[in-house]
Order: C-alpha cells, then sequence, then structure tokens
C-alpha cells in the first residue's frame, strides 16, 4: 500500500488515525484504495444468459441433423402384425384382413388411430388397442363383445346394453330377446338382468321382456308362463309373485298360462284349462 504526503494550508491541527491531532499547516497520510477495488468488476451475468440458449440450440439442431440421418435405419417397413385377446366369434385372419390396407406404411408412419377405428368398427369387436413395437413391428388387442340377449329382430346386446348388428344372428336364437324403444336399450338390460335373478331361484328363466309403448313391461319366461307386470314397482311385484307363487301355485306350473300382477295385493291367474268343473277362467289370488 502506497501513501500520498497532503499539505492542508490554514489549519493549525488536524485529527490522526487513533484520536491524536497534528498541528495545522502539517502533512498527512492517505491511504490509496487497491486497483481491483477501484476498476469496475466485469459482469457475466449477461454472457451466463446468453450462453445457454446458444448452447440449447446448438444441441437441437444436432439432434435434427442426427434424426435425418439415422431415420432411413430406423423407420423400417411393418413386418409383423401381433393380435392378442380371447377372441371367441371373429378369427385372426379376419383381424389381419381388416387393417391390411394400414400396414404397407412403416415403422413411424402407420395410421395407428385410423386402424384402431377400422377395428372397432367390426361388429365383434368391442375395443382395440393398437400401439407400436420396436423395430417393425404392430401390436393389437383386442375386446371382443359379450352377446347377452338379442334385441328385437336384427342385433344383439352385449352386457352394457349397447346394440350390436354381426350377420350371423341365426346362430344366437337361444338369448333371450329383448324389445323397446332404441333410447332404452340400457333400461331394458338392467331390468332384465334384475328380472332374471329374481325368477332364477324358481328355476324360471327369461325368454321375452319387452317394454311396450306406453311404458309397461311384458315378460315370458322358458317354461311357458307370461307376466304381466304393469309399469311401476317391477321389483315388488315380482317378489309378490315369487312368494305367491311357491306357496300355492307351484304344483299348477305347468296348467298356467298368464299371470297378471298389476293389482295392489294380489295377482290373477289365466289357466290353459280350468283347474276343476266350477274354476272360473280367471282366478284372483290374495
Amino acid at each position: 500500500m502506497s501513501a500520498t504526503l497532503r499539505h492542508q494550508p490554514g489549519s493549525t491541527r488536524a485529527p490522526l488515525r487513533g484520536g491524536k491531532s497534528v498541528p495545522r499547516g502539517a502533512s498527512r497520510l492517505v491511504a490509496k484504495e487497491p486497483i481491483s477495488v477501484r476498476l469496475p468488476k466485469p459482469n457475466f451475468g449477461l454472457l451466463k444468459r446468453l450462453t445457454w440458449p446458444l448452447l440449447l440450440v446448438v444441441l437441437g439442431v444436432g439432434a435434427y441433423e442426427l434424426s435425418l440421418r439415422l431415420m432411413p435405419y430406423a423407420d423400417r417397413p411393418i413386418a409383423r402384425i401381433s393380435v392378442e385377446g380371447d377372441l371367441s366369434y371373429i378369427s385372426q385372419q379376419a383381424v389381419q384382413h381388416r387393417i391390411a390396407p394400414y400396414v404397407t406404411a412403416s415403422f413411424f408412419s402407420v395410421d395407428l388411430l385410423g386402424m384402431r377405428h377400422e377395428l372397432e368398427r367390426m361388429p365383434w369387436i368391442a375395443s382395440a388397442e393398437v400401439r407400436r413395437v420396436w423395430p417393425d413391428q404392430v401390436l393389437v388387442r383386442l375386446e371382443e363383445q359379450l352377446p347377452i340377449a338379442r334385441w328385437g329382430d336384427e342385433a344383439l346386446l352385449n352386457n352394457q346394453g349397447q346394440a350390436f348388428a354381426p350377420k350371423e344372428l341365426a346362430n344366437y336364437e337361444h338369448l333371450p330377446q329383448l324389445y323397446g324403444p332404441k333410447r332404452a336399450q340400457q333400461q331394458v338390460m338392467q331390468q332384465y338382468q334384475v328380472l332374471s335373478q329374481m325368477l332364477r331361484p324358481l328355476g324360471f328363466s327369461v325368454a321375452r321382456l319387452e317394454l311396450r309403448e306406453r311404458g309397461s313391461w311384458f315378460l315370458s319366461t322358458g317354461q311357458g308362463i307370461e307376466l304381466l307386470l304393469g309399469r311401476d314397482h317391477l321389483v315388488e311385484k315380482m317378489r309378490r309373485f315369487v312368494a305367491i307363487y311357491d306357496k300355492e301355485l307351484k304344483a299348477q306350473q305347468t296348467n298356467i298360462a298368464r299371470i297378471d300382477l298389476r293389482y295392489a295385493n294380489g295377482l290373477a291367474v289365466a289357466w290353459h284349462e280350468p283347474v276343476a268343473p266350477t274354476a272360473a277362467e280367471t282366478a284372483v289370488v290374495q
């Protein structure tokens, strides 16, 4: 550290460091600051802010150029289509034939979305999943429709109450037949599942269930008995039928033609023939 002598005329005494003073007119030592302190410090913040964007741009351009050079080696033609899923109603050959126009493309250009939509247009396909498998394979996972019942005369219903129309309906005549307005498919399916479960302990099955125009329900069992259920409180009416049938009607099952459950406290039975010479054609059990 250097020092400079400065003369201050007109003053007799000046204070020194440490509380001492010097006579007026005397000189004192003034310390100089280091040159590194007096010079302005360089600002590296701007340089840092500019370096990272430039570095990212360089890396991006390099990656793009590299991908262009490697693309001819990576983008191979589709060599194999694998079909997975429990298929009972359609064959793998039918599936591969359906999507054959799509697999003429290369690995990266194949239209997976279009392929999935094409598969789901097949009547027996409930849902499809399609994805690429490196380096030259397409994997297809399929879920088939599960037919639960017939819907009218021209379609089937799956377990979600959704209608689909395969060509070979003649092979499914053993399924129960459901009818109703088109907007009521799910409602009819749900009602079918509830009623068939309630009839099962009696040994009955549902052969036909119909929701008619005015909202009334008609059911025909596989045992040849028709049930008129009316519009409301179907579960309550079915419980009443189950209780009365088990106590009063079971022995006459083969002679019952129709049971009307539209009564508030009972039911009406129509027989194939009179059960006794004095019996009426229609009897009411309460």
